[in-house]
């Protein structure tokens, strides 16, 4: 699996519910400076492995390791902690605040007792969108009013005010038109540029291959395939997808969890 270099390793990681086994000794990495895809059909395991590494789920078996050393990461709380931001699909931003308000959700600066300290909040919030090279009106545009495109930025600057150093985006450009799409992985490429660990979790393949250095690929709960993205072809993917040439007969496919 991956080198020496990734910051973030999970090796022989199982998962069963009830009947269900979700996961079978699956090995997963991500390094700092470059973008992981994770890849698979329907009922493929993506979903759990990612509940996994966000501290959701505990795994049945296997190892987690980040920075080159043994973990436990039982919570989300935890895997905060180590720096592992997820943004799901769903982005959980409130329509009807402005940025300012999106980002310190719940993470609020006071001044004084209780007075909210608005323009550190403004100051920090205008910073990150411009190390993101996000254009937006203002960050006092209510969210409800931004593109799709826009909202993605928005919700992945949120994550970084954590200081993150692995970020995981599940289908970041889902349901976006052409430019907007271009827009996020424009985004991704500078998340890339900046150092952090980049996993990508996503069904349109032009994407992957758009901003992808490493894919894996998942199929019926087992890491099939761990391909150098610019030394693959999109077939080649579609191939450990869907094991369309594998001889030995397959067991049936179980929904994803």
């Amino acid at each position: 699996m991956a080198d020496n270099g990734a910051l973030l390793e999970l090796r022989k990681v199982s998962k069963r519910f009830g009947a269900v086994q979700a996961l079978t000794e699956v090995d997963f990495s991500a390094q700092a400076g470059q973008v992981t895809a994770l890849v698979g059909d329907n009922g493929a395991g993506k979903s759990t492995l990612i509940k996994i590494i966000s501290g959701i789920v505990d795994a049945d078996s296997g190892t987690y390791q980040f920075d080159h050393r043994t973990v436990r990461v039982d919570s989300p709380q935890a895997a905060g902690a180590l720096g592992i931001a997820t943004i799901y699909q769903d982005l959980a931003l409130a329509d009807n605040l402005d940025v300012v308000a999106n980002l310190f959700l719940g993470h609020e600066e006071v001044s004084g007792v209780r007075l909210l300290d608005e323009t550190d909040m403004e100051q920090q919030a205008a910073e990150v969108l411009r190390r993101l090279a996000v254009r937006i009106p203002s960050v006092r545009t209510q969210v409800a009013s931004l593109s799709g495109g826009q909202r993605q930025s928005v919700a992945i600057a949120r994550s970084l005010l954590g200081k993150p150093r692995v970020l995981l985006l599940d289908e970041p450009t889902a349901a976006l038109g052409v430019a907007q799409t271009a827009q996020v992985l424009n985004l991704i490429r500078t998340l890339r540029d900046q150092r952090l660990a980049v996993v990508v979790i996503s069904h349109n393949l032009a994407d992957v291959f758009a901003v992808a250095d490493t894919i894996v690929v998942l199929r019926l709960g087992r890491q099939v395939g761990v391909m150098d993205a610019r030394q693959t072809s999109s077939g080649e993917v579609v191939t450990a997808i869907t094991g369309a040439d594998a001889g030995d007969e397959q067991p049936a496919e179980v929904p994803e969890s």
